[in-house]
């Protein structure tokens, strides 16, 4: 379902580790529990706070929950007083989702992925 980690090894490998560190937490569809739909990780690498580097959901379950679902578990999980994401200037859908769920721009960091911003995200949960 991640066409990045399809192609990049280095991505495979970072998931990996993440399940690994127990840092990964996998969505299954409701219906049959063997079916993966989705996944999020959460861990401290952004200057020590907590940071959701990766939601991913599949292609045929988007826009239905999914993924709000997967960040609402994330965000639990961290039970801090703020948590931290990113995502590309170009994934619309992130943004909008962000947006929905109460986070706030908290800042852009140009040169990661040529014309194509990251956009740091915070929201205070508590």
């Amino acid at each position: 379902m991640d066409l990045i980690a399809e192609k990049d090894r280095r991505r495979r490998a970072y998931i990996e580790q993440a399940v690994a560190s127990r840092e990964c937490w996998v969505a299954c569809k409701a219906s049959d529990p063997g079916v993966v739909i989705g996944y999020g990780c959460l861990d401290q690498s952004f200057f020590g706070e907590w940071f959701i580097p990766l939601v991913i959901v599949s292609n045929d379950v988007r826009r239905s929950g999914v993924g709000r679902k997967i960040m609402a578990h994330l965000e639990q999980h961290a039970a801090a007083e703020k948590i931290f994401t990113s995502t590309n200037a170009s994934n619309r859908p992130m943004r909008q989702l962000l947006i929905q769920l109460g986070y706030q721009h908290s800042g852009t960091i140009e040169n990661l992925d040529p014309g194509d911003p990251e956009l740091i995200f915070v929201r205070f949960l508590n």
